[in-house]
């Protein structure tokens, strides 16, 4: 159940890595964020729509911990993930300039998050340079990260497809230091990522349970490690560029 939390628990650090990753934010930009993120910190379990297709939207939702998934589901109940939502980054950074949202985010772990008003936002991009090209810069890598998936879905191959989702989330988890040498968090389950890939069950066990026989991933206790990355991108035809917009980390 969706809830308010008093407590923060320093979780607004991977924001403001990420966010350094983008742009270099100035100290008075890092006050400001954190000011407005602990004033609004609210918590979520897993399985819980923050937002629904068709909903307004008035405020900007940041992600501090966990992880949420982006969805569109047709009338007969299909549905589509369009793209994973990780701690660090931002649900719906400027949705709030649209009456309403046209699709719907769901939890897929516990979640803490920071949601902004509109008119505190607002005043935080007019008053703080640094951070207004820091979310610009997020919406631009978005957009690209969106294209991206809209590739994998319609061009590559099946182990290609689930081989570039795990080096994707692999390279944005490591800005906000949640990549522990050559492992991550990966608590997803075979439906979500089958929804992600446009794959069914079978297939995409298949297609992981391949990945393991080649020895490039054990994906074991919602953890993702990867044997060697450059193989595992080759396989993928992977390209980071796409993700240029992260300054060296």
């Amino acid at each position: 159940m969706r809830s308010q939390s008093t407590t923060d628990g320093g979780l607004a650090q991977a924001v403001i890595r990420r966010f350094h990753a983008l742009r270099p934010l100035s100290d008075e930009a890092v006050g400001a964020l954190e000011q407005a993120i602990l004033e609004g910190l609210f918590r979520a379990g897993p399985g819980e729509d923050l937002v629904a297709e068709g909903d307004p939207i008035d405020s900007v939702r940041i992600v501090l911990s966990g992880w949420l998934y982006r969805h569109k589901t047709l009338e007969d109940g299909r549905r589509q993930i369009v793209n994973f939502i990780l701690p660090g980054e931002t649900c719906d950074a400027h949705a709030y300039l649209l009456s309403t949202i046209d699709h719907s985010i769901t939890t897929a772990t516990p979640v803490t998050y920071a949601e902004i008003k509109r008119a505190r936002f607002e005043k935080l991009m007019a008053s703080e340079r640094t951070l207004a090209e820091a979310f610009m810069c997020e919406t631009l890598l978005n957009n690209a990260i969106q294209r991206e998936w809209a590739i994998n879905l319609g061009r590559r191959a099946a182990l290609e497809k689930v081989a570039h989702l795990f080096c994707e989330i692999y390279e944005r988890l490591r800005p906000v230091g949640l990549v522990d040498g050559n492992s991550c968090s990966f608590p997803v389950t075979q439906m979500d990522l089958a929804d992600a890939t446009g794959l069914s069950v079978v297939h995409l066990n298949r297609t992981i349970q391949e990945l393991r026989a080649t020895g490039l991933i054990t994906l074991r206790e919602r953890t993702l490690t990867i044997a060697d990355l450059d193989a595992l991108k080759s396989a993928a035809l992977y390209s980071p560029n796409y993700l240029q917009l992260y300054r060296q980390v």
